[in-house]
């Protein structure tokens, strides 16, 4: 398995980040094992998409609620990691209170 569960939504509360904030967020490596996505579903298109970062963030953005990772952006490029067979990204963590 990629991922530590796959869901369909966030348990957690909204947080209300903007892209501003969340890009002053450094990166660090996260193991994709200890993500749980938050959607079910991909669109192959942005799978395969050469400039799928184009017009977004560089790196994924993943919350950090009641000791577990939740992978809210970037599923594709997760995905596209684990097809390269690498372990993890880096991603920008956001801690939301429990």
């Amino acid at each position: 398995m990629i991922f530590k569960a796959v869901r369909d939504g966030a348990p957690y509360p909204d947080h209300n980040t903007t892209l501003k904030a969340w890009s002053e967020i450094p990166p660090r490596p996260i193991r994709l094992a200890d993500l749980i996505t938050t959607k079910r579903e991909l669109a192959l298109d942005k799978l395969l998409a050469e400039d799928s970062t184009f017009y977004g963030d560089l790196f994924p953005h993943v919350v950090e609620y009641q000791g577990h990772l939740y992978l809210e952006d970037g599923l594709h490029r997760a995905l596209r990691a684990a097809l390269q067979q690498r372990n993890q990204i880096h991603a920008r963590v956001l801690v939301v209170g429990s």
